[in-house]
């Protein structure tokens, strides 16, 4: 009896995790372009989330190291989106501050200042990114894959660029995977039946 007690919630939270794995998975693998990964100049876009004034937040650390790790050559620039929303700064500059100060990046690198919420992320970023030939979006999975559905929306002809980041990784962040999945799902379902948000 005791076995049970404790192998029961042991199984249901390995579910829980498993999903949450599976579907950030399954995420980072939708709404791509027919574009070469490798394949001439490429832009990798960082989605930028609420962050205080000063240091990059946590969920912004892991996507600028997710943008990082994206690059595929010392060529590809880094483009990292996001406006003052959670106080004055914004915070593609504190991206910016955290990828330089923290993370030794000395690549290229273009900022969108202005951007509120992810429809805006993309659509202020069209300008920056149209000269590339491949293009990625990083933030977590299911956030990364809206992104890529607002392109498609806004610019199929750009979202047929759209190849693979590396904001997935087995295990990384594991027990955050689940939160994410449902909040993304949530957001995804809304971006289908309503268009941006």
């Amino acid at each position: 009896m005791r076995v049970r007690l404790i192998t029961i919630p042991v199984l249901v939270v390995a579910a829980v995790l498993g999903w949450g794995e599976a579907i950030s998975w399954r995420a980072s693998r939708r709404e791509l372009g027919e574009g070469m990964p490798h394949s001439g100049r490429e832009a990798v876009v960082v989605l930028g989330f609420g962050n205080k004034p000063g240091r990059a937040n946590f969920v912004n650390r892991y996507r600028v190291r997710a943008g990082i790790r994206s690059l595929s050559t010392s060529t590809s620039v880094l483009v990292l989106c996001g406006g003052a929303v959670a106080g004055a700064q914004p915070e593609a500059d504190i991206m910016a501050g955290y990828a330089r100060d923290e993370r030794d990046y000395t690549g290229p690198m273009l900022i969108e200042r202005e951007s509120t919420t992810t429809w805006e992320n993309i659509r202020n970023a069209i300008g920056l990114i149209e000269p590339y030939d491949t293009i990625k979006i990083v933030s977590d999975p299911l956030h990364a894959q809206k992104g890529r559905r607002y392109l498609w929306m806004l610019r199929p002809d750009l979202a047929a660029r759209l190849v693979r980041g590396r904001d997935y990784r087995f295990g990384e962040l594991i027990l955050l995977k689940p939160v994410a999945a449902v909040v993304g799902l949530v957001g995804l379902r809304r971006a289908r039946r309503s268009g941006p948000r």
